[in-house]
C-alpha cells in the first residue's frame, strides 16, 4: 500500500545482462563454421562431378563385338581409349579398346563381319585431356587448395586483430553529420526550457558567424555544462544546438574514455578533439560527464589513475583551443556537484545551463510534441493531461503517450482517447495493473480503510495536496494507492505543506490501528518516507525550532567541494538531538491524523466501504462523499480543467 505523489516518484534504470561470451570467441566460431562450410559445398560439387562419370554400365569389348554381331548396337562414340555404345533398347554401356588400334579393327578380329560394320554408325570424338587430367588430379588438388584457403583466412583475422590493437586508443564518439536530414533536430522539435534556449542561442549565432564576435572582443564560452534532472532533454537539446547551427555533431559517453590500461582515456580524448578541429565548426557533447569528471584525489566514485588521467587531458584539450577554434564543448549532467572544480572554472565549462522539470504549460507543448503523428480522438485535451501530471519529465511525458498508444492498440482500436492516457499516467507512476494479484477479502478490507485514511487526512488538512484518484487495485509493489496532486505547479514547499504531507502519509497507518486495531506490513512505506522527509526538515532546510537554521547534511551525504567522505559531520550529541526532533515531528502528525480519523470516522467508513464496491473512486465520486459527510472539497483554481 502506498500513497503515491509526483513529486516523490524515483526513476529506475534497467541493466541489460550481457552475453557471457567474449567477441573474440564468437569470432573465431564464426571463422570455422565458414571454412567448414566452403569445404562441404566443395566436396559435393566434386562428389557430382565424379559420380557423373560412373552412371554408364561398364562391359568387356568382347560383349560389344557379340552385340554388334546381333544389331543391338544403334550408335558407337569414340573418345581416345574410351568407347561408349548406344542400344537401340536406349542403354548406355561403356567399354575400352587397346591404344593405338582403330575400334573397326579391334572389332574385326572379335569376328564382326565387315557387313556388320557397315551397318554401325561410328562417331569420332576429338580426343581432351582436360576433364581427365581434372578428374585425376582432383583429389590431390583439392585438399591442398582447402589448406591454402584455411591458412589465408585466419591470417586476415589475425591481421584485422592485429590492426584493432592499434586502434584501441581512437575515439569512438559518435557522428551526426550536418546534412544528415533523418537525424537531425531543431529548437522546434524541443518545448519548453525557454530559458536554456536563450542561452544557448548564442553559442549557435557564434557558430554560424564567429566574425560577428570576434571582431568586438568577445569570445564565446569554451564549454557549456547542461545540468538537469534525468529525462529532461539534456541530449536533445545539445542535438538542437548543433542542428540549428548545421554543423558536425560528435557524442559520446564518458563511461566510453574509461578503461583498463592507463593512458587509453586520454589518447581517446585527443583522438575526439582532432577529430573535431578537423570537422570545424562542429560541437563536441559527453554525456554523464561526471563519469570521468569526479572530485581528483579523494577517492570518490571509485576514483583511479586512469579516470584522473582522463580527466587531465580533457582540461587540457579545452584550455588549449584557440579562440577562433569554431569548436565547442557541451556536456551533461544530472550530479554537478561531484564535478571537479577545475572543470568548473572560467574558461572550462563556464556558461552553465539549468534545465528543470516542464511546468504546466511546457508539458502541453511537449505532449504536443510526442502526439505528431499519433491519432487522437475527439475527446483527447492534452491540457488536462499536462494538469493531471506535474513532476513528470519530458522522457516520462514520452513514455505516457507511448503507453497510450499501446493500450489503443491492444484493444484493437485505431485511435487513443483521453482515458487512455489517464490510465497512462498511473502506469508511468506506479507501474502496470497487477490483475493476477488478487486479495482475500479480509485484506481487500484493510487495504480500503488504510488508503481512505490517506484520501481524508489529505482532505481535511489545509496544506496538503487534493485527491484525485483512490483505488485498491494493485500496481507495482503496492496494493493500492492514493493519487494526490497540486493544484498547480510549485518551486517551493513550505514547512506547514511539509508537516501535513507527513500527516497523510500517516493516515493509513492510522486507520488500520484505529479501524482492526492491528497494525500490518502495509504502512511501510508510508513511514520510510514520512520519516526521511521530517530527517530532511531537520538536517537540510533548518525547520526545527530546536536545532536551528544549519545544514547539517550534505545534499549527496558523501562529498561536498572535495571534502572529506564522512557522512556525519556533528557530534554524537547533534545527532540524539536531531533524532528527538524527527520522533517529535513525526508524533505530532500522527496525533493530527488521529484527530481527524476520530472527528470524520463515519465520512471514513463511506469512502471504503465503496472502494470495497467499486475498488476506484474518482475525484469527483469522492468529493460528493465527503460533502455528504459536512467536508468542504479544497477549492479549485480557474486554470484547473476536469475530465
Amino acid at each position: 500500500m502506498a500513497t503515491q505523489n509526483p513529486k516523490n516518484k524515483k526513476q529506475f534504470k534497467v541493466v541489460m545482462k550481457k552475453d557471457w561470451k567474449s567477441p573474440g570467441s564468437s569470432s573465431m566460431w564464426k571463422n570455422f563454421l565458414s571454412v567448414v562450410l566452403i569445404f562441404l559445398i566443395i566436396s559435393t560439387i566434386y562428389s557430382a562431378l565424379t559420380e557423373g562419370s560412373q552412371e554408364a554400365l561398364q562391359i568387356p569389348i568382347s560383349e560389344l563385338a557379340r552385340d554388334v554381331n546381333q544389331e543391338l548396337v544403334l550408335k558407337v562414340v569414340v573418345e581416345g581409349d574410351e568407347v561408349k555404345a548406344e542400344y537401340k533398347s536406349g542403354e548406355i554401356k561403356d567399354t575400352k579398346k587397346e591404344e593405338g588400334i582403330a575400334l573397326t579393327e579391334t572389332l574385326v578380329r572379335y569376328g564382326v563381319t565387315p557387313e556388320k560394320l557397315l551397318g554401325l554408325n561410328i562417331e569420332i570424338v576429338k580426343e581432351s585431356g582436360f576433364m581427365f587430367w581434372l578428374l585425376n588430379l582432383l583429389p590431390i588438388i583439392l585438399p591442398i587448395l582447402f589448406i591454402v584457403f584455411f591458412i589465408w583466412y585466419l591470417s586476415r583475422q589475425v591481421k584485422g586483430a592485429g590492426m584493432q590493437a592499434f586502434t584501441f586508443g581512437q575515439s569512438k564518439a559518435r557522428l551526426i553529420p550536418p546534412n544528415d536530414k533523418k537525424q537531425k533536430v531543431t529548437f522546434k522539435d524541443v518545448a519548453g526550457v525557454k530559458e536554456a534556449k536563450q542561452e544557448l542561442t548564442e553559442i549557435v549565432d557564434f557558430l554560424r558567424n564567429p566574425k560577428k564576435f570576434l571582431d568586438i572582443g568577445a569570445q564565446i564560452p569554451k564549454g557549456v555544462l547542461l545540468m538537469g534532472a534525468p529525462g529532461t532533454g539534456k541530449t536533445l537539446l545539445a542535438r538542437a544546438v548543433a542542428g540549428e547551427a548545421n554543423v558536425a555533431f560528435f557524442s559520446i559517453s564518458g563511461s566510453e574514455f574509461v578503461e583498463m590500461f592507463v593512458g587509453v582515456g586520454a589518447s581517446r580524448v585527443r583522438d575526439l578533439f582532432q577529430l573535431a578541429k578537423r570537422a570545424a565548426p562542429a560541437i563536441i557533447f559527453v554525456d554523464e560527464i561526471d563519469a570521468v569528471g569526479r572530485v581528483r584525489g579523494v577517492g570518490a566514485g571509485g576514483g583511479n589513475d586512469e579516470r584522473e588521467q582522463t580527466l587531465n587531458q580533457i582540461l587540457v584539450e579545452m584550455d588549449g583551443f584557440e579562440p577562433n577554434e569554431k569548436v565547442i564543448v557541451m556536456a551533461a549532467t544530472n550530479r554537478p556537484d561531484v564535478l571537479d572544480p577545475a572543470l568548473l572554472r572560467p574558461g572550462r565549462f563556464d556558461r552553465r545551463v539549468v534545465i528543470d522539470l516542464p511546468d504546466r504549460a511546457e508539458r502541453e507543448e511537449i505532449l504536443h510534441i510526442h502526439s505528431r503523428q499519433k491519432p487522437f480522438g475527439e475527446d483527447v485535451k492534452l491540457n488536462v493531461i499536462a494538469e493531471r501530471t506535474p513532476g513528470f519529465s519530458g522522457a516520462d511525458l514520452y513514455s505516457l503517450m507511448n503507453e497510450g498508444a499501446i493500450l489503443a492498440a491492444r484493444e484493437d482500436r485505431t485511435k487513443i482517447s483521453q482515458f487512455d492516457l489517464i490510465r497512462s499516467i498511473e502506469k508511468v507512476i506506479l507501474g502496470p495493473e497487477r490483475k493476477s494479484h488478487i486479495l482475500s477479502l479480509k485484506e481487500k478490507e484493510i487495504t480500503a480503510y488504510h488508503e481512505a485514511g490517506h484520501a481524508l487526512v489529505s482532505s481535511v488538512l489545509d496544506y496538503a495536496d487534493p485527491v484525485h484518484k483512490i483505488s485498491i487495485i494493485s500496481r507495482g509493489r503496492a496494493a493500492g494507492y492514493t493519487l494526490n496532486l497540486p493544484i498547480e505547479d510549485r518551486k517551493l514547499q513550505s514547512k506547514k505543506e511539509f508537516l501535513d504531507d507527513i500527516a497523510m502519509a500517516l493516515g493509513g497507518y492510522v486507520a488500520e490501528r484505529t479501524v482492526f486495531g492491528d497494525l500490518t506490513t502495509g504502512p511501510s512505506n508510508d513511514l520510510q518516507v514520512s520519516t526521511g522527509l521530517a530527517r530532511d526538515m531537520v538536517t537540510k532546510y533548518g525547520m526545527s525550532e530546536k536545532i536551528g537554521p544549519i545544514a547539517l547534511e550534505e545534499p549527496t551525504g558523501r562529498v561536498l567541494f572535495g571534502k572529506g567522505l564522512e557522512d556525519r559531520e556533528y557530534s554524537e550529541k547533534v545527532g540524539a538531538e536531531i533524532d528527538g526532533e524527527v520522533s517529535k515531528i513525526m508524533k505530532e502528525a500522527l496525533e493530527r491524523a488521529e484527530k481527524v480519523i476520530g472527528e470524520y470516522r463515519k465520512a471514513l467508513d463511506a469512502i471504503a466501504k465503496r472502494l470495497i464496491e467499486v475498488e476506484t473512486i474518482e475525484r469527483d465520486e469522492f468529493e460528493l462523499i465527503l460533502i455528504a459527510h459536512g467536508i468542504t472539497p479544497k477549492k479549485k483554481k480557474d486554470i484547473e480543467h476536469q475530465v
